[in-house]
């Protein structure tokens, strides 16, 4: 092989060949990867298919109206009602419309880095479901 400078030395045909695998392998990763990230995308959006989240106009709207509860009276009701110790962070809130009605959907974390998930009645502002 040719010399890419004068400094440098002749490349082996094989550290050529593995060069070029290299880049083929790192395409193929990334290809899979895309793939993988549509299909669970898509099949996160067929799970949610009857949620709508709001946004947030719509959010304030609902609130000042009085078809949902504040954003903070849902934390504090999720907060209390989730097992274990610790304080937990909520790291993810959206209000979605859901057939029966207003919801809060909302991440928390706690400082021991377990996450949960709790649905909080938007009307109510009562939990739902937390796992």
């Amino acid at each position: 092989m040719d010399r890419s400078s004068g400094i440098h030395g002749p490349i082996s045909k094989t550290a050529a060949m593995i060069g070029c695998m290299m880049r083929g392998m790192t395409r193929t990763l990334a290809i899979a990867a895309a793939a993988a990230l549509a299909a669970l995308s898509a099949a996160s959006a067929d799970a949610g298919g009857a949620r709508a989240c709001l946004n947030k106009a719509e959010q304030r709207a609902a609130i000042s109206h009085g078809q949902a509860v504040t954003l903070s009276t849902a934390i504090r009701s999720a907060r209390g009602s989730v097992r274990g110790r610790g304080a937990r962070e909520v790291v993810r809130a959206r209000l979605c419309r859901e057939p029966n009605g207003l919801v809060y959907l909302l991440t928390l974390l706690a400082r021991d880095g377990k996450v949960t998930h709790a649905v909080v009645d938007a009307g109510s502002g009562k939990v739902v479901d937390a796992r």
